[in-house]
């Protein structure tokens, strides 16, 4: 009886101790990443942050400062399509500020931890994102009285991405692909003197547009 009992306390010890070292094998640090796109540096300085939760999954957000709206003046009014137009000044754009916000949930198809696999880092990311810019105020004087143009732009959309994050050492390198949807929202108080009489365009343009991503984050493995 002794016997069978010292023999049943070993079996249990043993596999105890499996367990235990195959949770101390499964268990892997989760590294931070801090990254930025040069892509969009013609026009915003965009800052991420990815934080890995477990191998294959992982959250990343992301705020971009906003100091010129230029390129959107070339897609909203330099290339015609037939699409309206908003009321507003080239200058506006050119000068507009804003602040971006997003926040995505990064699915690492293939993992990160599969260094001999060719498609290691191979990742889905659905994106969501929104972004305020502020066209500056421009005065006008007409008939000894000023008018003051004014505006403000809002953008919301989803991204769907596909890309590989490659790994050396501390360094990252992250190119990705993907297809979205955005929706544009103007608003305007924009004045026309035309013929001795002032006109007040009071305006709001909403366009809904699909969008090819294309791009490459590069960054740190910050821990």
């Amino acid at each position: 009886m002794k016997k069978t009992l010292l023999l049943s306390w070993l079996c249990c010890s043993l596999i105890l101790s499996s367990f235990a070292q195959d949770g101390k094998k499964k268990q892997v640090s989760r590294n931070t990443y801090l990254k930025v796109n040069p892509a969009t540096l013609i026009n915003e300085l965009d800052i991420s942050l990815e934080q890995e939760i477990s191998d294959n999954f992982s959250l990343e957000v992301g705020i971009s400062g906003i100091y010129t709206d230029y390129p959107d003046y070339v897609l909203a009014k330099k290339i015609d399509i037939g699409q309206k137009k908003p009321d507003i000044s080239t200058e506006q754009f050119v000068d507009g500020r804003g602040l971006g916000f997003r926040v995505g949930a990064r699915l690492y198809l293939i993992s990160r931890e599969m260094a001999p696999s060719r498609a290691a880092g191979t990742y889905f990311e659905p994106i969501v994102f929104f972004k305020k810019v502020f066209y500056p105020n421009e005065d006008h004087t007409f008939q000894d009285a000023t008018y003051t143009d004014s505006g403000d732009k809002s953008v919301i959309g989803l991204q769907l991405l596909i890309g590989r994050q490659f790994t050396k050492d501390r360094f990252i390198l992250d190119p990705f692909i993907g297809i979205g949807v955005r929706s544009k929202i103007y608003q305007y108080n924009t004045y026309h003197f035309d013929d001795n009489k002032v006109s007040l365009n009071n305006g709001r343009m909403v366009s809904v547009l699909p969008s090819l991503q294309i791009g490459i984050k590069m960054g740190l493995k910050l821990w």
